[in-house]
């Protein structure tokens, strides 16, 4: 079971849902990088479960530790481990599902794949795993504000039919951290509060989608075949529990243009660099950014898990009825905003080691 990511910036996440803990591996950071746990800890606050009543209630602090790689406050250049315990793991509340398959989830794929699983909250096919990705992204994002200035930024853009209509460039953190829902559109905000909420107060859930725009990214990230940027964003990000769909720049909407209407035409821009009058492109042409913003659009499928009674089996092939215990997201939509900006710095950063790589003979 590979559970490693990127080439250079190199990740290892570990840990199951209920087991005593789940972190990262980080390999490749360069040395003397300025990095304090709380550099970290501020996106993990954000992923955290309990932050509302729109989110699952398991009551965890996530406090990240960092067990290496890292002294007198800067990076050592060694493997950097980050650790976060899991104390509030009701393990309990799950042994109803040990030998029932729930519907939609890795129950049945990951039993017959490997012929063991941890049933209890999912095991590692659970979003606790992401836990490691947003430590590790946190790491990615230092450098890369610190090296360029890349400036990441993901907010809640909708859920189910409720849409925000927030221009992405005017969107800051303020506005995404403003409400619980990450949605910087107020009125949409109060609008999809409600909606969760009455989707949890009827056993069920709601998907959405996360948009993500990166500013500042350099021209050069990316290669122009197998390793095109946004294909290694699409396989970060559509490596992130519950994510169902993932667009660049016009995305599907670009199968409805022409050609003339599509293209981003080059011009001189004020400071007499080279850039495009639009972004139809999402700031990657060729597989190559072309430093514009990087625009992003992910749909995560609706909680899997809910309270009202559906068909299964089990793992004899009885016929079950199943009402799922436990504590679960009505809505993943607002904890995933720091999941899709963790796994895009990941992306970023290890391009950005790549891109340095290959320019190490210029003068």
């Amino acid at each position: 079971m590979s559970s490693s990511f990127g080439s250079i910036f190199r990740i290892h996440t570990f840990g199951e849902s209920h087991g005593p803990a789940v972190g990262v591996v980080i390999d490749g950071c360069p040395p003397r990088l300025p990095l304090t746990v709380e550099d970290i800890q501020t996106d993990l606050d954000r992923r955290r479960p309990g932050q509302s009543n729109l989110v699952t209630q398991r009551d965890e602090s996530d406090t990240i530790e960092i067990l290496s790689g890292v002294y007198e406050g800067k990076t050592l250049g060694t493997p950097i481990a980050l650790s976060v315990r899991n104390i509030d793991h009701q393990s309990g509340a799950y042994d109803h599902l040990k030998d029932v398959y729930r519907p939609s989830h890795a129950d049945f794929t990951t039993d017959t794949k490997y012929g063991i699983r941890a049933h209890e909250g999912g095991g590692r096919s659970s979003a606790r795993e992401t836990v490691g990705r947003v430590a590790a992204g946190a790491v990615a994002r230092k450098l890369l504000k610190q090296y360029c200035g890349v400036d990441v930024l993901g907010w809640v853009q909708k859920v189910h039919l409720i849409e925000s209509t927030t221009d992405p460039s005017d969107v800051t953190l303020p506005m995404v951290e403003a409400d619980p829902t990450r949605c910087p559109d107020s009125t949409a905000a109060a609008a999809i509060s409600d909606a969760i909420t009455k989707a949890r107060k009827e056993g069920n859930s709601l998907g959405g989608v996360v948009q993500c725009i990166a500013r500042n990214v350099p021209v050069g990230l990316g290669d122009p075949v197998f390793d095109k940027l946004e294909a290694d964003l699409a396989k970060g990000i559509m490596s992130l529990p519950a994510s169902k769909g993932f667009e660049v720049g016009s995305g599907f909407a670009g199968a409805e243009m022409t050609g003339r209407e599509h293209n981003d035409l080059f011009e001189i821009g004020e400071n007499g660099n080279t850039r495009t009058r639009t972004n139809n492109s999402g700031g990657i042409q060729g597989g190559i950014s072309n430093g514009e913003d990087i625009i992003i659009r992910v749909a995560f499928k609706p909680t899997a898990t809910i309270a009202s009674a559906q068909e299964t089996v089990d793992k004899d092939g009885n016929a079950v009825e199943l009402s799922a215990k436990g504590r679960h997201d009505p809505c993943v939509l607002p904890r995933a905003v720091p999941m899709v900006e963790a796994m895009t710095c990941l992306v970023l950063c290890d391009a950005l080691l790549r891109q340095i790589s290959i320019n190490i003979l210029d003068e």
